[in-house]
């Protein structure tokens, strides 16, 4: 990211694609989309320049790797209609296997062989062997973990009998390379956008004008909030050298938690506006998360398209909580041992997983002994529970950014009192974004827990409404250096 430099520990992560959301060029590039979307035109051409728009969308990043996409297609495409012809039990397991060997061995190979390699060559040293491969050059393509769980999700629905394989292979390939949500989400299910590419569709003014409002608000908290004002922080605290003070290892992880949801959830609304302005609708990813009350909670509000893929893909086939408190715990670690990998190959992202882990193995045995707090108890105990979410939640974070275990254990240090020789890294300027930024969030997500952004929107007077859209707007447009990177286009 230019100014923000952030690899969260990939040696090799991907190179910004050219058509970024927060760039000139998309809007260009939708604009054109948008235009021929809306002509007068056979709903299978339409489709055809979708399919063809996003593959360009793709290769502006690297051509190479739109082979990539065509292989996952071409693989699950052809499995599915086989499993859903299939007539033995043995014949279904081995085209399943086929699909998933296939689409977690590339994932495996492009975004865990250097991990894995560099893992093997540490375990050969403590056994007193000297092993020195060549170095990899494996460049990690953009957006794989999200395409592969999406392409994935279609042949085991076919495999678990909860769809059956679509007609048209353009729908599917549509399905797997729409270009809005292509490279960092929502994962979208095939029985909710595949259905969809079925019938010809063009967005109504109504839908045209709330896609166009949720591109704003996703630019605006991707450019505004994340890069403009939480960036410089973080990266300044989890890229210092040494110790930091009390103060500035809090801020700088405060910084960094409003950095990913502004980031994270900035793309997603953006995508989910972009979709609607083509007539599609597409999940919500994110609810509000930091007015969490407990850490199911939690995941039921973040990243929510991948914690219901988890769910329904391993954590309730692997027995889910219906085979006893024992098995109901390992289940849920390794779900988020799972959930911490898939965000990226690195020791530090499987703490983070393993953290979460405990916490919703700590929850579910409260809950057993003491009941849910988000259902039993009052106000104020809702309150409790849901400061502590958000400061243990806060632990987690500092795994999530920080490059390697030394950097998280001293700001871990820090924030807990213990750090010795600290120094003040944070300008007083930053430190009062951090807080203003933060307050303003935790507000805004607690107003908001408990309802949709479409009812408050549907309540407020127009000229409130119009004020507040030509204020980010505004912001947008004044707003430096707002060329980085989408956080999640490197998992």
């Amino acid at each position: 990211m230019p100014g923000h430099e952030c690899t969260f520990g990939y040696p090799n992560h991907p190179p910004e694609p050219a058509v970024l959301f927060n760039s000139l060029t998309f809007v260009a590039f939708f604009a054109i989309v948008l235009a021929f979307h809306n002509l007068p035109v056979a709903w299978r051409t339409k489709k055809i320049f979708l399919l063809l728009a996003s593959y360009v969308f793709y290769a502006a990043w690297s051509p190479p790797f739109v082979l990539l996409l065509w292989l996952s297609t071409l693989v699950d495409w052809h499995v599915a209609k086989a499993l859903f012809r299939a007539s033995t039990q043995t014949r279904r397991r081995l085209l399943l296997f086929v699909s998933v060997a296939v689409n977690l061995g590339v994932l495996g190979y492009f975004k865990y062989g250097g991990f894995l390699l560099e893992n093997f060559v540490a375990l050969m040293a403590l056994i007193g062997v000297d092993y020195q491969p060549a170095a990899p050059s494996i460049i990690l393509p953009v957006g794989i973990s999200f395409y592969t769980f999406q392409t994935m999700a279609y042949t085991m629905d076919v495999y678990l009998r909860r769809a059956e394989p679509t007609r048209s292979v353009l729908d599917f390939a549509l399905f797997v390379t729409f270009f809005p949500q292509l490279v960092a989400g929502p994962i979208v299910r095939p029985t909710h956008l595949i259905p969809q590419f079925a019938k010809p569709r063009r967005a109504s003014a109504q839908q045209l004008l709330w896609g166009l409002g949720l591109m704003t608000l996703g630019l605006f908290q991707k450019v505004v909030v994340a890069d403009g004002m939480l960036a410089h922080a973080s990266d300044t605290v989890f890229g210092a050298t040494g110790a930091v003070p009390f103060i500035d290892a809090w801020l700088g992880t405060l910084a960094f938690a409003g950095q990913i949801f502004s980031d994270f959830a900035g793309y997603s609304t953006t995508a989910i506006g972009a979709a609607l302005c083509l007539g599609f609708s597409l999940p919500n990813n994110f609810r509000f998360p930091y007015a969490a009350i407990g850490f199911s909670d939690f995941w039921r509000r973040w990243h929510i398209s991948l914690s219901t893929w988890l769910r329904d893909y391993l954590y309730i086939p692997l027995g889910g909580n219906r085979k006893g408190p024992a098995r109901t715990y390992v289940n849920l670690m390794i779900t988020m041992l799972l959930g911490g990998l898939w965000h990226g190959a690195a020791w530090t992202f499987i703490v983070w997983g393993g953290l979460h882990g405990l916490y919703l193995m700590a929850e579910r045995f409260l809950q057993r002994r003491f009941g849910d707090p988000e259902r039993t108890t009052g106000l104020a105990h809702q309150i409790f529970v849901g400061i502590v979410t958000y400061f243990l939640v806060q632990i987690t974070w500092v795994f999530f950014r920080a490059p390697d275990f030394t950097t998280a254990w001293s700001l871990i240090t820090s924030m807990f009192g213990f750090a010795s020789g600290a120094t003040p890294v944070l300008a007083t300027v930053h430190m009062i974004q951090v807080v203003v930024v933060t307050v303003s969030m935790l507000a805004v997500h607690a107003y908001m827990r408990s309802r949709t952004l479409e009812e408050v929107v549907g309540r407020a007077h127009w000229a409130v409404v119009g004020v507040v859209w030509a204020a980010m707007l505004f912001a947008l447009v004044i707003t430096q250096g707002s060329g980085s990177s989408f956080i999640y286009f490197q998992f």
